[in-house]
């Protein structure tokens, strides 16, 4: 003969006719021939009817809303049953709202409804439930068996004590071999949430009370497995509202399921689960709506993939902190904080206490901080007036992060894991505490950083602990290159290195596009264009999703308003990344900013691709300063523009023909005299000298622009249309320089000794290292102390949006690298 199996449907199961048409569709796929199945009270009913005990002890009448509750009864009982057994139904139904009636009259004369009073109208939910849909199952079955409906308050009797509702397990036992059915096959349908106590009045089970009814029937029944049929896929590793990655739990050990339940876990209710631990009944967690899916196995000896199986936390918290050197070695101390909190009925959710005595932590529910801080002084009231005991100290607003697994305990790196996803996140931990079964580690952090420290730690555990949430700004020229790039590349870096790189949102000057959990690549061009107008504060507080441990946002714009933003993003923990050079060569004030939030806020800022695009000339920069050499001179072709115009000219054409066609080409800005003005190589200048730690401005550098005073503040097509102005000085220049054997070269240099900036055009000698150089090439001499007589050369492309997109995807991957991946 089968054992029996229980079947518990909760209210969003059979909310309606759709849902427990669905629950019949359930169990007619069930192979066990003896079912228990236990139902709660239709989804609100039970709010519903205590609401009209509220209202009557208000003197509020409340027919009509009884009724409501009424017809929708009757209207799922229409919709599955026959005529005959509708009319049945309905005929019980009204009976049972006359009672309801009766007893609404008495609580509106009154004013007043007990305890009894209210059990007994809350409990006409699940015997509504009930009876329905054993009406409709019997008719609809094809399983083997009759189909039988059990009132539970004629099995389970308990009574209530401080802890809540205890079975009378000899009395229940009795209770359920009488009712039980004998045969080796029958479904009973049971009221969940009702009992009997003591004197045989009907009583409830308390919050989750169905879930308690159906783990009582299982160990009642000796059933082989418990299943609670919800509306999720099963126990998820987060709250999913807070941690949308969440995802679901294969399996949980007993134990496990209790610890992520006592710290806010959506779980089952640790008592609920009491009787099935006794017995050792498995009890799965399964989804009405997708009954499919296998959901979550909560057994003795689990198996499962995850070391960790839940990350959770208490809100509404507040930590106590006892602090005294009084406290040393003097015994029975934290016995008369904890025994004076007991006696005030104050519930203590979490202790720690340092190994030399010198202090007691613990927290508290938030509405209980003030009175545990009277409550704790007057205990101590002598060894503080003494100085014994120097502080009680509270701190408001805290939430308890628990990271919840068996397999933590023995498994080294589990808690360097947590408290390094915290320490990256910038979450500051409060205080730790863990048992010696390691089951549990738990830290108190600020309630405001709760989602962030939630979402940092679960990613650590079920993400890629390398998830990073990008925005970019800018989709320009370069913008967009770096987004083909990133689009040929993610795939690879998540398969090879476990690098989740999450491109989150793209801002133009005047749109924005927003995506969740990420936006596809290929389609972003045509989605900005119809995009909500830009909101750089919406943008960044998307991108900076809690849920995810790591931002960054990208600047591919040349927008000082969104320079002006850098300091506000990195205090906030927001990398940047950014080929945009305002921020580090405009006001000296703004790169201050910067460079001081980045430091207090530990945020990463990378700005390689400023100077010579793709090249390495910043780290090169650094790596010479940071191993000690001593830079004295830096110069260099710093304009990949002017680095093409001087290398095809060879006075042939009109200089404003190449200029012309360069243009055309795309190696000038759409106005030609952002790069002949040189005010492109200042700012790189600019930033060359403040990484050598000078503190220079624009106004320092000696600027020779090749734009003529009366061609500055014309149109651009004004400007293209008197061009050939610049030809004959040109021409002149180019001629003098090849009488002497020379080529030209607008050329940036620095003197660190005397602080001289200079910007311009230069003849060199053709054997001179800038005189060689292919195209479009930056070209940087470093002359130190170690490079004196042979100063270090970097030299490549400097210009082009690929190769630029190129250094700013790989000042991302470095990002990543700072982060720990590893690549």
């Amino acid at each position: 003969m089968d054992q029996w199996r229980v079947h518990k449907f909760g209210g969003s199961s059979v909310a309606d006719a759709a849902c427990m048409e669905r629950v019949g569709r359930i169990l007619e796929t069930e192979t066990s021939a003896r079912l228990a199945v236990v139902l709660s009270a239709c989804r609100g009913v039970t709010d519903a009817l205590l609401g009209l005990l509220t209202a009557a002890e208000r003197q509020i009448h409340v027919a009509a809303e009884l009724d409501a509750v009424r017809q929708r009864h009757v209207a799922i009982a229409e919709a599955l049953l026959d005529r005959s057994e509708a009319e049945a139904f309905v005929g019980q139904l009204d009976g049972d709202c006359r009672d309801i009636l009766g007893i609404l009259h008495a609580v509106h004369l009154t004013r007043s409804a007990s305890p009894a009073i209210r059990d007994v109208v809350a409990g006409f939910g699940e015997i509504w439930s009930t009876r329905l849909f054993a009406r409709y199952f019997a008719g609809i079955t094809r399983r083997p068996g009759a189909v039988h409906w059990v009132d539970a308050r004629e099995v389970i009797e308990v009574e209530w004590r401080a802890l809540g509702p205890a079975v009378r397990w000899p009395e229940s036992r009795a209770n359920a071999e009488r009712v039980t059915p004998k045969e080796a096959a029958a479904t009973l349908i049971i009221t969940g949430f009702i009992a009997r106590d003591v004197r045989g009045l009907q009583t409830t089970l308390g919050r989750n009370g169905s879930d308690f009814s159906g783990s009582i029937f299982g160990d009642l029944l000796d059933a082989d497995e418990i299943h609670i049929w919800t509306d999720v896929d099963g126990v998820l590793s987060a709250d999913p509202r807070r941690v949308p990655d969440a995802t679901v739990i294969d399996s949980l050990s007993y134990q496990e399921a209790m610890e992520l339940a006592y710290f806010g876990a959506k779980v089952i209710h640790p008592q609920t689960m009491a009787p099935a631990v006794m017995r050792g009944i498995p009890i799965r967690i399964r989804n009405t709506f997708a009954p499919e899916r296998p959901g979550t196995l909560i057994c003795a000896r689990p198996v499962s993939s995850h070391a960790v199986k839940g990350i959770t936390s208490i809100e509404g918290t507040a930590l106590v902190n006892v602090e005294g050197a009084g406290m040393i070695g003097v015994p029975g101390t934290a016995q008369r904080v904890f025994g004076a909190l007991r006696e005030h009925g104050i519930s203590v959710i979490l202790i720690s206490q340092g190994g030399s005595e010198h202090s007691i932590c613990f927290a508290v529910p938030q509405e209980e901080a003030d009175r545990t801080e009277q409550i704790v002084r007057a205990t101590f009231d002598a060894e503080l007036r003494l100085g014994q005991i120097q502080n009680v100290d509270v701190v408001r607003d805290c939430s308890i992060l628990s990271v919840v697994g068996d397999a933590m305990a023995g498994t080294p790196g589990v808690a360097a894991k947590v408290f390094g996803a915290l320490g990256a996140a910038g979450i500051n931990v409060r205080a730790i505490a863990q048992g010696s079964s390691e089951r549990n580690i738990s830290v108190v952090i600020d309630e405001r950083q709760a989602t962030r420290a939630l979402g940092s730690v679960h990613a650590s555990f079920y993400l890629s602990p390398h998830t990073i949430s990008i925005g970019l700004i800018g989709p320009g020229v370069v913008g967009s290159a770096l987004l083909d790039q990133l689009a040929s590349q993610t795939a690879r870096l998540t398969r090879d290195f476990h690098v989740d790189l999450r491109l989150r949102g793209i801002a133009s000057s005047r749109r924005m596009l927003l995506g969740d959990p990420h936006l596809q690549l290929t389609e972003w061009r045509t989605l900005l264009a119809s995009g909500p107008s830009t909101d750089l504060q919406r943008f960044e507080a998307h991108i900076h999703a809690q849920h995810l441990p790591h931002a960054v946002l990208i600047d591919c714009s040349a927008s000082a308003a969104v320079a002006e933003q850098y300091p506000r993003w990195l205090a906030a923990g927001i990398h940047v990344v950014t080929p945009n050079k305002r921020a580090n060569s405009s006001d000296w004030a703004l790169y201050t900013r910067v460079q001081e939030a980045r430091r207090r806020a530990g945020s990463h800022y990378l700005y390689e691709a400023t100077v010579g695009a793709g090249l390495p000339i910043i780290q090169t920069l650094r790596d010479l300063r940071e191993t000690g050499d001593q830079i004295r001179r830096i110069e260099g072709i710093l304009s990949g523009t002017l680095s093409y115009l001087f290398n095809v000219w060879d006075g042939r054409q009109p200089f404003s023909a190449l200029v012309r066609d360069a243009k055309a080409n795309g190696y000038t800005e759409p106005d030609p005299r952002d790069d002949l003005s040189g005010t492109d190589v200042a700012r790189k200048l600019i930033i060359l000298g403040r990484e050598m730690g000078l503190q220079l401005e624009l106004g320092d550098v000696t600027l020779e622009s090749l734009v003529p005073p009366t061609l500055a503040s014309c149109s651009v097509e004004e400007f293209l249309d008197r061009l050939p102005e610049l030809d004959a000085p040109m021409l002149k220049r180019y001629e003098a320089a090849r009488a002497d054997g020379r080529v030209l070269r607008y050329v940036g240099a620095l003197d660190a000794a005397t602080r001289r900036a200079t910007v311009g055009l230069v003849a060199l000698e053709e054997s001179h290292p800038f005189s060689r150089i292919n195209l479009t090439d930056n070209v940087v001499r470093f002359i130190t102390s170690r490079y004196d007589q042979n100063p270090l050369v970097v030299q490549g492309p400097g210009a082009g949006p690929a190769v630029t997109a190129g250094g700013v995807f790989a000042d991302l991957l470095r990002v990543c690298a700072y982060l720990g991946a590893k690549l």
